[in-house]
């Protein structure tokens, strides 16, 4: 069974920095197509950043160049640093696992919550101008 829990969110300013953590139960992060999501009241859960297995990754063009998204080498951990937060990066952000979604990539979907089947709890993550 797949377990995902984050951990890492709060409060910080704008144009600062923060890293969220998803530990995952079992060789999760070895084998499955992971992700990062977020989600503010009112609005769509949307994609954030997707890796694969082989360590290829997905942005969404919002935190492009800001955001990246990792694997613990030795850990079975998942990880999202991001830097020059933006208050509009305020949200819930949520680690996914899926052991296919990743294909959908080079169609452009992997970004797509529908693609991924396991979720975390979440973390709330806060920017403020």
């Amino acid at each position: 069974q797949v377990h995902l829990v984050e951990s890492g969110g709060g409060s910080v300013q704008a144009e600062g920095s923060m890293r969220l953590s998803c530990a995952a139960s079992g060789a999760i992060t070895r084998n499955y197509c992971m992700g990062w999501f977020r989600q503010t009241p009112g609005k769509e859960r949307e994609g954030v950043a997707v890796i694969d297995t082989d360590d290829s990754s997905t942005y969404a063009d919002s935190v492009k160049g800001r955001f990246t998204i990792s694997k613990g080498n030795i850990t079975n951990t998942l990880y999202l640093h991001m830097s020059s937060l933006k208050p509009e990066d305020t949200g819930l952000y949520y680690c996914a696992a899926d052991r296919g979604g990743c294909a959908y990539c080079s169609d452009g979907y992997c970004l797509d919550p529908g693609v991924f089947n396991y979720w975390g709890q979440g973390t709330q993550v806060t920017v403020s101008s």
